[in-house]
Parts: structure tokens; C-alpha cells; sequence
């Protein structure tokens, strides 16, 4: 699963600079200029054409506004750029947030066709959730793991739109910005969580890992000019020594943080947790609403896992009696079961060797258009994008640039003892490895961003709505299988309830904990008796529920409306449905929410 690595591209302020590869806003230089003759004229605007011209033109200014995101979308124009998220940054962003909400509510969305109500709708929430997070949220002040300049630099040096000079210059320029950036951090946080302050220092390590040696390596190789190179290995040493500081102030505050009593928890509450659900997903459920549902789901998929056990029982264990409780026997049966593992140094081998194969599959079974010019490369995660608890991600291009690499990135097991990396490889066996890639490669998160990058409308590509792409990915997964990946062979439809559930177990959790005051010890029994996970994988998955909110719930929000409407629209089409249409046409409205989607499709019988 993936905690949101994919190349983010929903806009946030400046006073944040997400560690999931979030970009932030906005150009410092700039400031505020004011809003174009679209965010500031009264006269009432209906006509299409009017909105196209005024949405295009506020798209453009959010993304001149914010270098960082625009890297992230593939355009490089201001990638010399860095957002120092301080407080009057902030205050430019809110300013900036209001004139444009005033602009678009001259428009009706009634008016508008549909496809054009969901830019509106999309425009509105990230501008309204703009201003939530900084005035509300404010995790600005409690998350030292937002301040991380080490994503854009990355993207700037493992992405060849130009020259290898020309991007070390920018690189360079980034660099020399780094004690500003970070000067900016350090005002900025307040009564930080421990959780966060910890993830801070780990992906801060991983930044010094960016910007060492290897880089002053490829600096000294590069073409730059002798003197070029002496000026950026002085700027290169400054900017290391400042974020070796940060680390430093991190580390003695979370000494501090440890000693004390009590810190800030990182629990959200009800009333953070509800809004933010609603900005960050965009759901036709409330979060409660899908809370329950979730519960609903975890019943469900224990009956259907305990009948395929009930089959399959005697053939693992022939002699053994079968245990009367339920989930006891589920889990020996794939306890047994989980054995049949990769080897640890053949892990990634075996994720590469896999992609072909489900390539051709999609293929042949015509389940949905695919481009095989948009390459898929398998790499290791990158130092500074680990300690979040996500073993496997996706990094997708922006639509500036769609033709530029995609990542497939896995965290290897060299940090692990023997005894964690075992446990991990159970979790991830033969049958499950199979189900992490459809969900992160093909026809998951890779494919379905491929599309997106096609689809119509900048605003739709650039405001990527995350339960729609994880939903997605979610989806696909119980799609191949009823579509024959497997040979629908019970051992693998078993851990593909094992693997779901930690969908559902992962909404369910994600809102007991912020919400209700699940414990630890009671996510713990859950992850692992009723889950049937592995203890690494239940250790990290708490530690991402105590690092992040809501993101978690968005796997099972997407994947229970489109499944939902999959099913809805057999059932109206009957013989006339088919599939890879349906497939292609969804795909085909891009990133936007699922309930949008579906009003679009439906909107266009």
C-alpha cells in the first residue's frame, strides 16, 4: 500500500512542504499580484466559454504561485524557485485564497456543463481547503516533517528535460534558498507532536543522503565549469550543514518531547477529523458514515474468507482438527499458507519479473486501454521518501511533462533484522506480491494515472482527487481477479480477503484512533487477529496511523463507490455493458472524485 507518493499535486500553502512529496505553493518573489479580471469582476458569468477562460486562468496563477508544485506537474519554468513557508507567506496565500473564491462565485455552477461543474467543484474545494489547513489545521505549527526541501530536488536531478548542466544550475539555485527555507521551519513549529517530530529527523537524514557526497560526485563530473563547480560545492556544503542543523534542533526537541509529561497527541478529534475528510476526500460518505460501512465490510469478508477455508482445510491439514472459532482457523490456514514467500534478495527481482506478465494479461483479456510508450520504471525507494511506513509507491510524472518515467518505487529490506524481514516476506508472499503489484503498477496506480495525464482539462490532472486514485488501485485488484488473473484459484481469492481487509481495517482504525481513542494495544489485536497481518506490517501500519489522518480511510472510500457503480451499471446496461468501455470512459474523466464521475457518466447517456 502507499502513503501517498505519488507525485501529489493537490495544492497546499506555503507554510507547508509535505514529506509525501506534497508540493506547496507559490513563487516567493511574486507575493499576491492581483487577482486576474476573472476573481474580480462583479458582473455575473454563466456561459462556458466564459469559465473555461476564468478556471484556465486561476489555474495558471495557482501553479505560478507554487514552483515546487509546478516541478511536480512537469513544468520547470520557475524551478530555481523555492516557497520559504513563513508567516507572510501564509498571509499571501489567504489573501490570495479569498480573492479567488470571490471570482468564482460569480459563476452558477448550474449553468455550467457537467464536466465543468466538477472544475468548479474541484477549484472551490482546494481553495476552501487551502484556507482550512492554515487556519484551522495548522499543522504548520505541530509537523516538523512538512519542512523537507529534498522532493523537488529528486524530481530536478532524476528528471532529463534538460541538459544535466542546466539542471545541476537549478539544483544549485534550490540549494542556495535551503538556509531561508529552513530558517522559516524553525519559526514556524510549535508544540509538535513526537510522532512527527521523529519522522522529521529520519527524512531529513535521508536528505543529507540527496545532497552529500554522491552529489558533489556528480557535480565534479558534470560539465559545469571549474568554477561553476567550486560555487556549487560551496552552496551544496551550506545547505548540508543547515540541514544538519535542523536535525540537530529535531533531535533535542524530541528529547525534550520525550521527557515531557505530556505533548501535543496525535490524535485529531472529531471535528478536525470530519473536515478534513470532507476537504481531502471528496466523498459521497461522511466519515462516520464510512466508518460503518467498513465494519459492514470486515463482517462480509470474514464469511467469505471462512468458507473458503472450510474447503480448503483438510487439503493444508489432514489430519488436524479444524478449530470451531472462525478467525482461528483463518488465520492457521493462512499462516500455513504464508510460508510460500519470495526470497529476501530476490524481492525487487521479483516485482520486475512480474509487470510484463500483468501487462499482458490487461492485454489479452482487453480489460482497458494501456500506452506502452509511457515507460514503468521498478527502482529503490528514495532515502529521503522513506520512514513513513509505506513499503511501495508510485511517483507518476505531471501533465507538462507525461512522457517522463514513472516509478515503481520499493523500499528494500536491508534495515531489516532477519527476524523483520521474514515476517515481512510472509506478509508479501507469493499470493499477496501478486496483489500489491496490480494495485500499484498494472492495471492500478500506474495505469490509472497514465490515463490521467490524458484526460481532458488541466484542472481534472492537476487537483488529483486521492480516494478516486486509490480507489482505483483497489478496485482493480478484486477486478483481475474476477476476470481470471490466478486462474481463480481459492489460495489466492483467501489472501486476496487478507489483503482487503487491510483496507477496511485501515479505514476502521484510522478513524477509531483519531476519533474514538483507539489504543494501540486494541489496533494491534485488530491489525493482527482479525486482519491476520504480520507483526512488521501491523508495527508500520501504526505508525502511519499515528504520522498521518484520513489519507488512510481514502483505499476503501474510492473502492466502495466505484465497485458500487460498476455493479449499478450492469445491472441497468445488462447485455450492453462491457467492461473495458466502462473501464476506458471512467479513467477517461481523469483524477476527479468518484460521485463526480459518476454524475458525469451518467450525465452523458
Amino acid at each position: 500500500m502507499r502513503l501517498l507518493t505519488i507525485t501529489a499535486v493537490s495544492v497546499m500553502l506555503a507554510s507547508c512542504s509535505p514529506n509525501d512529496n506534497t508540493p506547496t505553493t507559490s513563487n516567493p518573489d511574486q507575493g499576491v499580484a492581483a487577482p486576474s479580471d476573472s476573481a474580480q469582476t462583479a458582473a455575473p458569468a454563466s456561459t462556458s466559454e466564459e469559465f473555461a477562460r476564468a478556471s484556465d486562468a486561476l489555474m495558471q496563477r495557482m501553479l505560478s504561485r507554487s514552483p515546487e508544485w509546478s516541478i511536480y506537474a512537469g513544468n520547470y519554468e520557475d524551478a530555481d524557485q523555492v516557497t520559504i513557508p513563513d508567516a507572510a507567506r501564509r498571509a499571501d496565500d489567504l489573501a490570495f485564497v479569498e480573492a479567488e473564491l470571490a471570482g468564482l462565485a460569480n459563476f452558477d455552477p448550474e449553468t455550467l456543463p457537467p464536466e465543468q461543474r466538477i472544475d468548479y467543484t474541484l477549484l472551490t474545494n482546494e481553495l476552501q481547503s487551502m484556507h482550512w489547513y492554515v487556519t484551522e489545521f495548522r499543522d504548520w505549527q505541530w509537523d516538523p516533517s512538512n519542512y523537507n526541501v529534498a522532493g523537488p530536488i529528486g524530481l530536478l536531478l532524476n528528471t532529463p528535460y534538460a541538459p544535466e548542466a542546466d539542471r545541476l544550475r537549478t539544483v544549485q539555485a534550490r540549494l542556495q534558498q535551503v538556509p531561508e527555507y529552513y530558517q522559516a521551519a524553525r519559526s514556524n513549529i510549535n508544540n509538535p507532536t513526537r510522532e512527527h517530530t521523529g519522522l522529521a529527523i529520519i527524512q531529513n537524514q535521508g536528505t543529507l543522503n540527496l545532497i552529500g557526497s554522491s552529489l558533489s560526485d556528480r557535480v565534479a563530473a558534470s560539465s559545469l565549469e571549474t568554477a561553476e563547480k567550486q560555487q556549487f560545492e560551496q552552496v551544496r556544503q551550506r545547505a548540508v550543514e543547515t540541514v544538519t542543523g535542523f536535525i540537530t534542533e529535531m533531535q533535542a526537541l524530541a528529547e525534550t518531547l520525550a521527557e515531557a509529561d505530556e505533548a501535543r497527541p496525535f490524535r485529531i478529534g472529531a471535528e478536525l477529523y470530519e473536515a478534513k475528510f470532507a476537504y481531502d476526500i471528496q466523498s459521497g460518505f461522511t466519515a462516520r458514515e464510512l466508518y460503518d460501512r467498513a465494519v459492514e465490510e470486515k463482517n462480509r469478508l470474514h464469511n467469505d474468507m471462512d468458507a473458503i477455508t472450510i474447503e480448503l482445510w483438510h487439503e493444508y491439514f489432514p489430519d488436524q482438527a479444524m478449530p470451531d472459532d472462525r478467525l482461528e482457523r483463518i488465520g492457521q490456514l493462512i499462516d500455513h499458507l504464508s510460508d510460500q514467500h519470495i526470497e529476501r534478495e530476490n524481492f525487487i527481482t521479483e516485482i520486475e519479473r512480474q509487470i510484463p506478465l500483468l501487462t499482458a494479461f490487461v492485454n489479452e483479456h482487453d480489460l482497458l486501454d494501456q500506452d506502452p510508450t509511457r515507460p514503468l520504471v521498478v527502482r529503490e525507494t528514495p532515502e529521503y521518501m522513506r520512514g513513513g511506513g509505506a513499503g511501495a509507491s508510485v511517483s507518476a510524472p505531471g501533465p507538462f511533462n507525461p512522457t517522463a518515467d514513472t516509478y515503481y518505487n520499493v523500499t528494500p529490506l536491508d534495515d531489516y533484522t532477519d527476524e523483520q524481514a521474514a515476517s515481512y516476506l510472509r506478509e508479501y508472499n507469493q499470493w499477496v506480491l501478486q496483489i500489491l503489484n496490480i494495485h500499484e503498477a498494472i492495471p492500478g496506480h500506474y495505469t490509472q494515472l497514465v490515463h490521467g495525464n490524458k484526460s481532458t482539462g488541466l484542472i481534472k490532472s492537476l487537483l488529483r482527487n486521492g480516494a478516486m486514485i486509490e480507489g482505483w488501485a483497489v478496485y482493480s485488484e478484486r477486478m483481475m481477479l474476477e476476470e481470471g488473473w490466478a486462474d481463480q484459484e481459492p489460495e489466492m481469492w483467501l489472501m486476496y480477503g487478507k489483503w482487503n481487509l487491510r483496507v477496511v481495517t485501515n479505514a476502521i482504525m484510522d478513524y477509531a484512533v483519531h476519533v474514538l481513542g483507539m489504543t494501540q494495544d486494541e489496533a494491534m489485536d485488530m491489525m493482527l487477529r482479525e486482519a491476520f497481518q504480520e507483526q512488521t506490517e501491523a508495527e508500520n501500519k501504526w505508525r502511519r496511523i499515528t504520522l498521518s489522518q484520513v489519507q488512510l480511510t481514502s483505499y476503501f472510500t474510492g473502492y466502495a463507490e466505484i465497485y458500487d457503480f460498476r455493479e449499478r451499471r450492469k445491472a441497468e446496461l445488462g447485455d450492453d455493458f462491457d467492461l473495458k468501455t466502462f473501464h476506458n470512459r471512467f479513467l477517461g474523466y481523469g483524477n476527479a472524485p468518484v460521485p463526480a464521475i459518476i454524475d458525469m457518466m451518467e450525465g452523458a447517456d
